[in-house]
């Protein structure tokens, strides 16, 4: 499902309520250094036919007109969420349109949350993690807890290391959310020992104020995958909750 806007909604989204979703990626393509198998923005090799990223003025232009459109009209808004279809830190003016979107949103909805769902890929580079630092919810993704586990359901491309995500995800001190899809695949179960324990010293390590753990929703670029259900999800994750973690699990 390719966002065709800069700028698009309110969705009603599972985990972060009333959403105004930020594409700051190509409107008629993807872009990302995963290729995720759960991915509902679809393969990467289907969207490579716009590579045109939006500028920062651009940015602006829309988020602005929208807030405005959204404010006269009444629409609740309870999130920001920089998304879209792909990475959305790779765009290299990214750091300047947080500062952008705090700003507006200051202005038009100040109790809106500014939220950035990333792979965290980026977050090791210092324009970046400043950026993150200064949005309501930085919210970062680990499904895999070895590089092995993750060619497999995030099909990073170049180099990737989950021990240099990790450590980048420590300089946070905790202040940052941790998400993770729980799903069964070819090669993938995140209920079995070799990824559930693994995931879960992860967690212990990097402490983040909040955990969401969540499945399958909507169609995935290949096909077979299974999803779990909220109680099961809740079962596997139930040695966190007793260590006191606070935990989201959306299924």
């Amino acid at each position: 499902m390719m966002r065709e806007e800069i700028v698009f909604g309110p969705i009603r989204s599972r985990r972060l309520g009333s959403s105004l979703g930020i594409n700051l990626l190509p409107e008629k393509g993807k872009i990302c250094n995963f290729d995720c198998i759960y991915c509902e923005c679809g393969w990467n090799k289907d969207g490579r036919g716009d590579t045109s990223l939006p500028t920062a003025d651009l940015f602006r232009s829309a988020l602005e007109a929208k807030l405005a459109s959204c404010k006269e009209a009444g629409i609740p808004i309870d999130s920001i969420t920089f998304s879209g279809d792909g990475e959305p830190t790779l765009n290299p003016d990214f750091a300047l349109m947080i500062d952008i979107t705090l700003s507006l949103r200051d202005r038009y909805y100040p109790g809106a949350k500014v939220s950035v769902l990333s792979n965290a890929t980026t977050a090791w580079r210092e324009d970046v993690f400043e950026a993150l630092c200064k949005v309501d919810n930085p919210i970062m993704k680990i499904d895999a807890p070895t590089d092995a586990l993750a060619a497999i359901i995030n099909r990073p491309s170049g180099s990737y290391s989950v021990e240099k995500v990790v450590a980048s995800l420590e300089r946070f001190k905790g202040g940052f959310v941790l998400q993770t899809m729980f799903l069964r695949a070819p090669g993938f179960d995140s209920s079995s020992p070799q990824v559930l324990l693994p995931w879960m010293d992860i967690v212990r390590r990097l402490r983040p104020r909040e955990v969401m753990v969540y499945t399958i929703d909507r169609e995935t670029p290949m096909s077979g995958l299974q999803k779990f259900t909220p109680a099961q999800m809740q079962a596997l994750v139930q040695p966190l909750l007793d260590e006191g973690f606070k935990i989201q699990i959306k299924g």
